[in-house]
């Protein structure tokens, strides 16, 4: 089931937005993709459900945000110490 939201646009903006080729329907495609960024990058979404706001693939909303200097992968520097010992860990592993 879905939920229609609605956004109010003044007439006049609304007819420059359109005179410069911007549909309703590309109006409301890129509000969604902005707000689905706006919501990942604050984690009030997890990158799958931000992918299915914004209407996206999750690889092309992976490639949004880098085009918005987002990052996908943001790690505490605690954090990533403890991934890249892991992964050296398994490197050994699997050397032996």
């Amino acid at each position: 089931m879905a939920v229609k939201a609605v956004i109010d646009l003044p007439k006049d903006l609304y007819q420059t937005l359109s005179s410069h080729g911007l549909s309703k329907e590309m109006i409301s495609k890129e509000t969604k993709k902005l707000l689905a960024l706006k919501c990942y990058r604050e984690k009030i979404l997890s990158l799958g459900k931000s992918s299915e706001l914004s209407g996206l693939s999750l690889w092309e909303f992976i490639e949004f945000l880098g085009e918005n200097n987002v990052a996908v992968i943001d790690y505490s520097e605690e954090q990533l110490e403890k991934e890249l010992k892991s992964v050296e860990r398994l490197r050994k592993a699997l050397k032996s």
